[in-house]
């Protein structure tokens, strides 16, 4: 067999494979002897068909097959002969078996890129130093005791006012006609003030009494969410049906044992309001510091993307967004977004994020790193710990799950080259004046 190599680029090459015509031979004939044993005719018995007469009934599928088992094998052995680490599939058209003559095709492949060994010592990062104040925790109870907050009708006869909750119907028009992303809703709930739809309809909202019907201007933002709607003129025909009040719950130590049992005063809930924000800013500072070696680590180390790995990233950001859609019960449809634009939208995080792994990957040969038991059974344990499970049970089911006990493997390697970087890095403390934002 005759291979040569086509460079493209770094990362795209094309085989040219020409298969021996004593192979193509070999495989011709075996194929008719086997079909020959399988083969019914009419007015000829099983297993004494005629070889002309199989070539003119199965000549056609018989090439097929051949070519595909020549292809396959002759791929396999150029790929060991060429020592290339071959990502995703080759393309291939193959052309039409000749019996007579000896078999060529081509195989656009995409490669592995081949990375220098990266110098990872001494790199220069800066850590931020997080603290929680008072105000932080003070946001999180406002947080906890909103959504422990009651409702209740309000049964005087009074306007709406900032504040309230209403319940109302509506249905958006735009021209005098229904508009497709605002059809007649009922029972509609909106906490005036709080611009969960658009600002226009609560500043109409006010001063309604129940049971009166309004028309309201709505204007959408330009930057609104939902596309369809951004920048659009519409006029809403909303029916007041009642008016609620929310009933906070007071901050003391009764408060705190309502939430659970674990707290039983009101410091013990502030004390773990502090604990969970601290953990909160140590994962945004480990965030930070990864960010930072990455980019130091790409500018040290430039190679070409095969576009396979490339797309298949792309594609699991795509799918992912999608599922956070259908869970919400919506499409990408409803606000004004395809996959085509989330593809557009996301391509360079999916590049970023190929490049990271293969970046990582290139560093955890280069160390020859391994995992240890001891690491593999806090990995299981930190597992646990997330998803809220017995650590045996998760070993279990990847022991029983090869792919994912290989990516987990690699995951936990990949977080031990970024602690070995660390650890060999100069770091600067600087402290930082953070606002409180809800977690």
């Amino acid at each position: 067999m005759k291979v040569s190599v086509e460079d493209q680029s770094s990362v795209k090459k094309v085989l040219h494979i020409e298969v021996p015509h004593e192979d193509v031979t070999t495989e011709v004939e075996s194929a008719y002897q086997q079909l020959k044993k399988t083969a019914k005719i009419k007015g000829f018995r099983q297993g004494k068909i005629p070889r002309t007469v199989l070539e003119r009934i199965y000549g056609k599928d018989v090439k097929s097959d051949v070519s595909g088992k020549l292809i396959q094998n002759a791929l396999l052995e150029a790929i060991q002969e060429t020592n290339l680490r071959i990502v995703g599939n080759p393309k291939i058209n193959p052309p039409e078996l000749n019996t007579k003559s000896s078999y060529s095709f081509n195989a656009e492949v995409e490669i592995h890129p081949e990375i220098k060994d990266i110098d990872i010592d001494g790199l220069e990062l800066t850590k931020t130093k997080y603290t929680v104040n008072d105000e932080e925790v003070g946001l999180q109870l406002k947080m906890i005791r909103k959504n422990m907050a009651q409702r209740k009708k309000i049964e005087q006869d009074r306007p709406v006012q900032t504040g309230d909750i209403v319940i109302i119907d509506y249905e958006g028009f735009i021209n005098g006609q229904p508009h497709e992303n605002t059809k007649k809703t009922e029972n509609f709930n909106v906490q005036v003030g709080e611009a969960q739809v658009v600002k226009d309809l609560d500043d109409g909202l006010v001063g309604m009494q129940v049971n009166e019907q309004k028309d309201i201007d709505i204007t959408f933002p330009d930057d609104y969410f939902n596309k369809s709607l951004a920048g659009q003129k519409l006029v809403f025909k909303v029916k007041l049906n009642e008016i609620q009040e929310e009933i906070l719950p007071e901050l003391n130590d009764e408060f705190a044992k309502s939430i659970s049992d674990q707290f039983d005063c009101m410091n013990t809930l502030k004390s773990k309001i502090t604990e969970n924000l601290m953990q909160g800013y140590d994962k945004r500072t480990e965030q930070e510091l990864n960010e930072q070696i990455f980019q130091k680590l790409m500018e040290k180390s430039d190679f070409e993307l095969p576009e396979v790995m490339v797309a298949s990233e792309l594609e699991h950001i795509v799918t992912d967004a999608e599922k956070k859609f259908t869970q919400n019960n919506r499409k990408l449809e409803d606000v004004g977004l395809s996959r085509q634009a989330l593809s557009e939208k996301y391509r360079d995080i999916a590049e970023k994020q190929v490049r990271r792994h293969l970046i990582l990957g290139k560093l955890i040969d280069q160390k020859k790193l391994t995992l240890t038991d001891a690491e593999l059974d806090q990995g299981f344990q930190e597992m646990a710990d997330t998803y809220q499970q017995p650590a045996e049970q998760l070993r279990q089911f990847y022991q029983t799950n090869q792919d994912g006990m290989a990516f987990l493997k690699h995951t936990l390697l990949e977080k031990k080259v970024l602690k070995l970087i660390i650890e060999s890095s100069k770091i600067q403390e600087v402290e930082t004046e953070q606002k409180a934002e809800a977690k």
